[in-house]
């Protein structure tokens, strides 16, 4: 089924890659085809498919917010995490979906991620996590807050256990997400033209009452000054996630970035 490009405005028509062939541009991809994308065929199990959030602070209408994103992206919140194997070797993985509140990070999204580092720790597994977050999910309030020490707390026990994570951010990465677990992998990979930081833009350009560079905040300016160790095309990403899970084995990880 051919779709209009939001960079280009060619129509196109898209393989499972979902990248433009006339601009490069790329597509967003929700957790089912980066899954799909990155995993052997068939390897993939769900761990806590099932959780849903609550109304931690009894915010009027936050309820049906969530009812209707759920209807809309087929999700039960913003990140799905289990185990599946990438040539052969097991991993855990967690992918974050912006289609699901522009990827907040409320409650369950933290205790997913957490669990899925937890484990990864206990189980000696590497763990590989795919951001796309606007950041905190201010509806929960500081019950969303505390997301961020808890996920860093937990990608803290995987250093110590020496055990790998690997962090590919998509676009958007930005907020409480990129402050907390996103910059805490042992390699850190990038999409191509992935917007990346903290807070946006304009928000900055106001603060500090300057003009920022051409593509601030890009993957490519964030590999240029160190907060991304590579850029990977979506192409080479499966190969590229073995690679490393054969040269990081558990006890061998040090923090390249």
């Amino acid at each position: 089924m051919a779709e209009l490009c939001t960079a280009c405005g060619h129509e196109v028509r898209l393989d499972h890659f979902k990248i433009c062939p006339s601009c490069g541009h790329y597509f967003p991809l929700n957790p089912g085809e980066r899954i799909a994308l990155i995993g052997d065929e068939g390897s993939f199990v769900e761990m806590e498919g099932t959780m849903v959030s609550a109304n931690p602070i009894s915010l009027a209408g936050y309820e049906e917010k969530l009812e209707e994103n759920r209807k809309k992206s087929a999700l039960n919140d913003a990140v799905t995490i289990g185990r599946c194997t990438i040539e052969g070797d097991a991993v855990i993985v967690g992918v974050m979906a912006f289609s699901f509140m522009g990827g907040s990070m409320g409650s369950v999204v933290g205790e997913k991620i957490t669990q899925a580092l937890l484990e990864g720790a206990l189980e000696g597994v590497p763990v590989i996590l795919c951001t796309a977050s606007g950041g905190a999910r201010m509806q929960e309030g500081i019950f969303s807050l505390m997301q961020m020490a808890k996920t860093a707390s937990a990608a803290a026990l995987l250093e110590e256990t020496g055990t790998p994570l690997f962090i590919v951010l998509t676009n958007p990465t930005t907020g409480g997400v990129t402050a907390s677990f996103a910059m805490l992998g042992d390699v850190i990979l990038a999409e191509p033209g992935a917007i990346i930081g903290f807070a946006g833009p304009r928000v900055i350009e106001g603060t500090i009452g300057q003009q920022l560079p051409e593509g601030f905040q890009r993957a490519e300016f964030q590999q240029e000054k160190g907060f991304v160790d590579a850029i990977v095309n979506r192409t080479d990403l499966k190969r590229t996630l073995s690679f490393l899970i054969r040269t990081h084995r558990r006890g061998e990880v040090s923090h390249v970035g």
